[in-house]
Parts: structure tokens; sequence; C-alpha cells
């Protein structure tokens, strides 16, 4: 793990006190003592590599705690490659750390990286941490594995799948609302709860290696529910149709937004779930029924293109826009 730029600590000292523990467990680490690290996969795996980088005041806000950042910027990864079926091995970590970064900061991100490590089996193997004038950017690429040609891709749904959903849509982003001041009808249990959805993400890292032989496609829902699905309908070259009654709410979210066809809207195009959507044949709605995870079946997938809301009358409904965007 390279580095350059502050004082912070000491660069060096920094990665050897904070970093270089989290990679104790991996011996291609190489104790982030050398420009690269090596990692051993059995002939009949494939490696899956996935990358996200979260900024400061888009992905997260300067007053989180520093160790829910940390967890955030690692499971954002980790629900990527539970939505291609595989299972998490290493990850790469750059800072650019802002002028405002101070020890206890990088202590306790550093040891919210360390409690996730253990929660995911998942070990920290190099990267690079600089300094930067503008805002905090956290980047990790997560590297996991999978049986040889079993990832499962956008491009697979056909017409005549059914679309699922694990979990609750629209709680991070009610979260969000919380935090920037909304939510004054809820109780502090109810803040906690979406507040939490939003600042620590629950990748589903233990269905997505069960889903290899039911989904035919998969993606996570991280910019919304829609414009998520739109992108497996793009690749896959069909239409999805989703029932807005059918979309799971929490009761928090219910209760600070209702669960009338506007805040469906609200809760399927907010982003930040990092829920799993997936496609599947109607004949294994059984075998999903006995995964044992929160999944609800919300639409299906038909021939043509593109991506459709449905009221509860069967009407399209009109949305101002699918998702989060960057650009």
């Amino acid at each position: 793990m390279t580095s350059s730029g502050s004082n912070r600590l000491g660069e060096f000292e920094a990665i050897a006190k904070l970093f270089a523990p989290l990679a104790a467990k991996e011996p291609g680490a190489l104790s982030l003592t050398d420009d690269a690290a090596i990692l051993d996969l059995p002939f009949d795996e494939d490696l899956v590599v996935t990358v996200d980088a979260l900024i400061e005041g888009v992905h997260f806000l300067r007053d989180d705690p520093p160790a829910t950042i940390a967890k955030k910027s690692l499971r954002v990864n980790l629900s990527d490659l539970a939505a291609k079926g595989a299972t998490p091995r290493a990850y790469l970590l750059s800072l650019s750390l802002a002028s405002w970064v101070g020890d206890d900061w990088l202590t306790q991100f550093a040891r919210g990286l360390g409690e996730d490590q253990e929660q995911y089996g998942i070990a920290l193997i190099g990267g690079d941490t600089t300094a930067t004038p503008g805002p905090l950017t956290i980047s990790i690429t997560a590297l996991g594995s999978i049986a040889k040609g079993m990832m499962i891709r956008r491009s697979g749904a056909v017409a005549g799948d059914c679309v699922f959903v694990t979990g609750t849509i629209g709680d991070a982003g009610a979260g969000l609302a919380v935090l920037k001041g909304g939510g004054g009808t809820l109780d502090k249990n109810e803040r906690a709860a979406l507040i939490a959805r939003y600042r620590i993400p629950q990748p589903r890292s233990a269905l997505g290696p069960r889903l290899l032989y039911i989904a035919s496609a998969a993606i996570d829902v991280s910019d919304g529910l829609i414009a998520d699905l739109a992108h497996i309908a793009e690749t896959s070259g069909v239409r999805i149709v989703v029932e807005a009654a059918r979309v799971p709410l929490s009761d928090p979210f219910r209760e600070m937004f209702g669960g009338d066809d506007e805040a469906i809207i609200r809760a399927a195009t907010a982003g930040d779930d990092y829920e799993i959507a997936f496609t599947a044949a109607a004949s294994a709605r059984a075998r999903i029924e006995g995964l044992g995870f929160p999944i609800t079946e919300i639409g299906r997938v038909e021939k043509g293109e593109g991506v459709v809301l449905l009221s509860r009358d069967g009407k399209a409904l009109k949305l101002s826009k699918p998702g989060f965007t960057h650009f």
C-alpha cells in the first residue's frame, strides 16, 4: 500500500499501525510492504472484481461516524459481489484524505473496517493513500470468487420471468432525509432504524451464492430500484413491469411518507438500498420462498424494452427520474 501527501500520524506509520493489521490474515497481502499482492484461486473458480468510490457530501456526510463510513465503503462493494453470486475474498483500499481528517478519525475508520472483515470473511491486501485539497474520497476494489462460468449477469432475463427484490426499498433515502431534518413524526427508534439503513448497508452476502442456480439476472439496488432494473432490461433486451403496490416498504418509511403511489415512487427511485433485485423463472417461486430470506415478488419480465411502474389501477406512473445519477 503506497502513500503520499499528508503527515498525519506519519503516512507510513499510519499504514503500519492502522492498516497492516487488517492484512494480517491474508498471506498474499505481504503485510502491505510491497507494491502488489498475490491472490491464489483454485483452478475451477473465476475472480469477480468490483469497485466503488464514495465521496464526502455525495455518498456520506462529514458528521457520519468514521466507523460507519468505513463499513459503508466496504459494504457497497460486497453488495455488488452478492448480486453476482460471488463469495468475498479480499479488497484494495484507496484513500484521498481531506485536511480535516485526523488521527482519531483514521483510527475509528480502521476499526470499522476490521469489524466488517471479521463479519464478512474478507481481508485488506493493498491500496494507496494520498492527500487532497478536495473532499474526502474513499475507493474500494473488492475481489470475490465464484465457480467458473457461474457469475449471475444482468443479461439473462427473459420474457416470462418474475421479478423479485430482497428486503425493503426506500429506507436509506428516508434515512438521509431524517439526517437533513425530516421525519418529525417518527419516534426515536424509527429515526434510528432509517438512519442505520443509510449509514450501514446490509449486503445480502449470505444470499448471493444461493441464487446461482435460481436467478436468471441480478443487480444490487444502489441507484434506485427502477434505475437498476432498467440496466437489466437494457442488457437483457426485455421490458420489466413493476407493480407499485407490491414494492416492499418498511413501517418507518410508511410512517414518514405513507404508502400511496407518490411514496412508492419516492422509495423506488431513492437509491442506496443495497438490496438485490433479480429475475427468475416462475417455476422457481417455491425454491425462492424456501431460501429463508425476506424476498418479495414485485413484477414480471415481458417482450419489449424499458421499465414501467404500474399504479394499483394498472396505469403507468410518471417518474421525474428513475433514480440517482452522478451527471
